[in-house]
């Protein structure tokens, strides 16, 4: 725990915060004649019983702890057993813990006629109340009681989060908060939503593994020893998880530290093991030290059956859940020779071990789970067969999306099904394990869809090195132990009271901090932070990388405001959970944008390029700077912890060094061929005057200047920016023709040297109230001066460049309503309908927070049924055309539909593919179906390529309409399929130009 004089420095500023979702159990002033916990400087003493399981106990003495680092006042914790039921050895007020069948409690039952209350056969339920005289001699009682030892264990660990003790306060290093009282209520959980609930530690190096390396061994032996396991095994509990697969990568749980499975034990935790290591043994690395011969069932089954009866006979005193099957060794698909009779004898004879090891006749007495994921799963789908009572853990595809779940009679196996979902991945398209990349919004999406499935007999997450996961991982617990507590639209409610659990700050300031995570969390799902790199984002269409940076700005703003004001106690906690997250993920992407930038400003001619070529550098560095200073937080607690590489990829596998991205200058004593000045515009990649392969199709001698589009309901402003080609200074002026052109700066000076302006950026927009025509046009002509000695041809001491501006002027009638054409496109959300219609009793639903913008529509209920094209649940969008593709005011044209899907893939099975259907106006309904349907073993064409789909964290499927007038016209989405979420929908009627994000959404009338 941290020190109690530390924590007391922070009572003044700590406000009272409850356990995430669940029901109060405390209180902090005595409204009534609440049962007081802890007052006047004393603390009611603690009660367990002598006989109850080991960890029950343990769990009491962190509650006594904890009791006392929150109110300064220690309570004595007493081991009952029956001599203690002399009225002489008994407090006159007691905290009564305990398993409901321990003899203490089962004392209380009889003395108080308590009866079990449901706890009786319950799987790790609880109850807490004020009992009046529950012992001979006790007058008044507050029981805390468990239906099983993990019951009992969350109902001490939901009091001391609701007290002020956080689960991450070692983790993360959470000050404890101070409360000089506390009173009982009581509260009550029951059974969880999933019965195993679990994280999977992988991919622990370079991070995770050099850390508890340096940490629990001084730099010697094997890092993940008992040390390391007491603190994660205490997290799980105090996180109301129930279940650990193991590091694997370096590690060897069972043989490493001799006493790492007998702690996971005495602490409650279900021990497994992940899909490649069945029957309780690491693989690779436990085969590779004692095993014999090839990891060939076929060659070698009498060594492998031996090692797996070892594997079985270590691990039978503990709570277990065995991995049964087989993989490759290493994480490798089997061999050619597998077969689904080898793999069934595979399963048969591991389930033999089980039986005879624990001498039962009918092995699924042990709970086994069967994990189908990759080219597993294709054993499955053709036709092998697994007893009923091994659990089916299906599995995502990596990437946070769920591959298949429960279909037909698999709904009704007695075993159950499971969920092996990531938050951290190494292989194809890349790897993804440095810093938090998954929206709290698609977990929810993706496991309320695996719960609502019925695949709820055990949930893990891969968690990587655990940090910078902490949020997402506790999400994943807490939504997995009660389900019915969270849906789509209260997530921020689950972020804010995690924030406020966390630092205490005020309310505004809290949301703040979910503001801050849930725009990182969604700029970093976008793309990975791995696959980025410089050209991600436009950098000329539709202000989409500026406007990154922007909020991006905003953020950091905010972060640092916040910053400023902590106690420097909670600065810690704050920069590992917000600060360091927000702050690493703007530098990564400032730094790519900024290369982009630069490498296109310099084939511009444009000298602030090695500006931007300076930036790039000092933010390669500052990500170092932002690494090391995590590292020396706390005294170098968390040395190594941040040591993932994260750039310079050059392919799937992490590189061995970051690489800043490739940057280029131009000279600082030579002006560029055409003269000192340059410009450039808004939606352009070419630079004038001279030649640039994007001033025209041409690729030279283009005509001066180009043309600059402005219509009604497209950008209010656009960009024009006068730059310097070199080191000469320069006057430059800015005229037009016309007088609803509005210049924001007509005259100006640029002056390179010595650091000075390089460049100035005139923004231009249009009064509309002057523009009588449907379109009008104007020049606007910049011209610029310089002293000739500064140049070696006189006539480039004056330049002209013309521009070209035109005016479409556009209304809508004044009796629709709906998304307005501009700038060339319609584009809107899709949770921006104009009318919503269900049908059935289903309906499309709304999920905020989610996706690559803002929002996604999906059915609901998600287990609901498929619809015949056009005859279930839709959404309608009204919109508008000034333009179409080859048409006119008297002649019909075409337009494009593309709407954006997130990754989904066909969790029903391989007969029915997901699709939604698009229908416009009055025309027949066109089916889509984005993802072609493909074995279990591969991925879907264009899935994980480096451009992909999950790439890209999007589908896109474009469709044409032919023969479209102007006008108002309907979209209509049309369910077909569940499990489908559409994110927005982009109509191109001739302007549309190509960005990441596709453009913003357009005017609403």
């Amino acid at each position: 725990m941290r020190p109690l004089a530390l924590a007391l420095a922070l009572t003044a500023l700590l406000r009272p915060a409850l356990a995430l979702g669940q029901s109060p159990c405390l209180a902090f002033t005595n409204s009534g004649s609440l049962f007081a916990l802890a007052s006047g400087g004393s603390a009611t003493p603690i009660l367990a019983s002598a006989d109850d399981d080991p960890g029950v106990l343990r769990a009491a003495r962190d509650l006594q702890n904890d009791i006392f680092n929150v109110t300064g006042s220690l309570p004595s914790l007493t081991l009952w057993n029956s001599s203690s039921s002399s009225s002489t050895a008994l407090p006159g007020q007691a905290l009564i813990v305990g398993t409901w069948n321990s003899s203490l409690l089962l004392a209380v039952a009889a003395h108080a006629n308590l009866t079990s209350g449901g706890l009786e056969g319950a799987w790790e339920a609880y109850d807490a109340r004020v009992v009046a005289s529950p012992l001979p001699g006790v007058q008044s009682g507050y029981v805390l009681r468990g239906s099983d030892r993990r019951g009992t264990i969350y109902a001490m660990y939901e009091h001391s989060e609701q007290m002020g003790v956080s689960p991450w306060y070692w983790w993360a290093d959470v000050p404890i908060k101070q409360h000089a009282e506390l009173y009982a209520l009581g509260c009550a959980h029951g059974a969880p939503s999933v019965q195993y609930r679990g994280i999977f530690l992988n991919d622990e190096q370079p991070a995770l593994q050099s850390w508890a390396q340096l940490t629990f061994t001084n730099g010697t032996g094997a890092p993940f020893n008992h040390y390391f396991y007491g603190h994660l095994f205490e997290l799980i509990l105090r996180l109301k998880g129930n279940l650990l697969w193991p590091a694997q990568w370096a590690g060897m749980f069972g043989v490493d530290d001799p006493s790492n499975q007998p702690l996971a034990n005495y602490y409650g935790v279900v021990m497994s093991t992940s899909h490649e290591e069945p029957m309780m043994r690491s693989t690779p690395n436990e085969w590779n030290a004692f095993g014999s011969g090839p990891w060939d069932f076929n060659t070698n089954a009498a060594n492998l059956t031996q090692f797996w009866t070892v594997g079985a006979e270590r691990a039978r005193p503990y709570e277990s859940l065995y991995s049964v099957g087989m993989r490759g060794n290493g994480d490798l698909p089997l061999g050619p020779a597998t077969n689904i009779a080898l793999l069934e004898k595979i399963i048969a004879t591991q389930r033999g071990i089980i039986s005879s090891v624990y001498n039962v006749s009918d092995p699924s007495v042990i709970p086994q789970a069967w994990c189908l994921y990759k080219e597993v799963e294709d054993y499955w789908d053709s036709g092998m067969t697994v007893p009923d009572d091994i659990i089916l853990l299906w599995a995502d595809d990596n990437w946070g999306n769920v591959r298949r779940l429960p279909t037909g009679n698999e709904t009704s196996r007695p075993g159950g099904a499971g969920m092996y979902y990531h938050f951290d991945y190494v292989g194809t398209p890349r790897d993804y394990k440095w810093i938090r990349s998954t929206q709290l919004a698609k977990v929810w999406e993706q496991m309320h869809l695996t719960y609502e499935r019925q695949a709820s007999k055990l949930w893990v997450v891969n968690v990587g090195d655990l940090k910078p996961y902490e949020q997402d991982t506790e999400f994943f617990l807490t939504y997995a132990y009660n389900v019915s507590r969270w849906d789509q639209y209260n997530l921020n409610e689950f972020s804010l009271s995690w924030a406020e659990r966390e630092f205490a700050l005020s309310p505004s300031r809290s949301q703040d901090i979910v503001d801050i995570l849930s725009n990182v969390t969604m700029f970093n799902a976008r793309r990975k932070p791995e696959l980025l790199n410089s050209t991600t984002y436009s950098l000329t269409n539709y202000g989409e990388a500026e406007s990154i940076l922007a909020t991006y700005s905003v953020l950091n703003a905010s972060s640092w405001a916040i910053w400023d004001a902590l106690d420097p106690a909670l600065q810690p906690a704050y920069f590992q959970l917000v600060h360091h997250p927000l702050q690493a993920s703007y530098t990564l992407q400032k730094m790519y944008i900024y290369a982009g930038m630069n490498n296109l400003h310099a084939s511009q001619a444009r000298l602030d390029a090695n500006w931007l070529n300076d930036q790039v550098a000092l933010l390669f560095e500052m990500d170092y700077d932002l690494e090391h200073q995590y590292h020396t937080l706390l005294d170098g607690k968390w040395q190594h912890i941040m040591d993932q590489t994260h750039m310079g990829y050059a392919y799937w596998q992490q590189p061995m060094q970051n690489t800043m991205p490739a940057v280029n200058r131009v000279p600082t004593r030579k002006t560029a061929l055409p003269g000192a000045m340059r410009i450039t515009i808004d939606g352009s990649l070419g630079a004038w005057p001279g030649d640039d392969q994007f001033d025209c199709s041409q690729m030279y001698s283009c005509p001066t200047g180009s043309m600059l589009p402005f219509d009604t309901y497209g950008p209010v402003q656009r960009w024009v920016d006068i730059s310097a080609g070199g080191p000469v200074p320069f006057n430059w002026t800015a005229s037009s023709n016309v007088s609803w052109l509005s210049i924001s700066q007509t005259s100006g000076v640029i002056t390179p040297s010595d650091g000075g302006n390089t460049t100035t950026r005139v923004w231009l927009s249009v009064d509309w109230s002057q523009v009588n025509a449907s379109a009008e046009y104007a020049q606007i002509n910049f011209q610029s001066s310089s002293a000739s000695q500064y140049l070696f041809k006189e006539a480039m001491a004056t330049q002209f460049v013309p521009f070209y501006v035109e005016a479409y002027k556009t209304a809508a009638p004044t009796n629709f309503t709906g998304f307005v054409e501009g700038d060339g496109y319609v584009a809107f959300d899709a949770a921006h309908a104009t009318r919503n219609s269900t049908a059935n009793d289903t309906y499309w639903g709304v999920i905020p927070n989610y996706g690559r913008n803002s929002t996604g529509v999906t059915p609901f209920p998600v287990a609901g049924n498929n619809f015949s094209v056009g005859a279930g649940p839709s959404l309608q969008y009204d919109f508008y055309l000034f333009n179409t593709i080859g048409g006119s005011s008297t002649h019909n044209g075409n337009i494009t539909v593309t709407a954006v899907m997130s990754p989904s893939l066909d969790n029903r099975g391989y007969s029915r593919p997901l699709g939604f259907a698009l229908q416009l106006d009055n025309t027949s309904a066109i089916p889509i179906y984005p993802v072609p349907i493909v074995s279990a073993s591969v991925q879907p064409p264009g899935w994980d390529t480096p451009d992909g789909w999950v790439a890209n964290s999007m589908i896109n499927t474009t469709i044409q309409f032919n023969g479209t007038a102007l006008g108002k016209h309907t979209l209509t989405l049309w369910q077909i399929e569940a499990a489908v979420v559409l994110q927005k929908f982009i109509i191109n009627t001739g302007g549309l130009r190509y960005s990441y994000l596709g453009p913003p959404e357009s005017a609403y009338v």
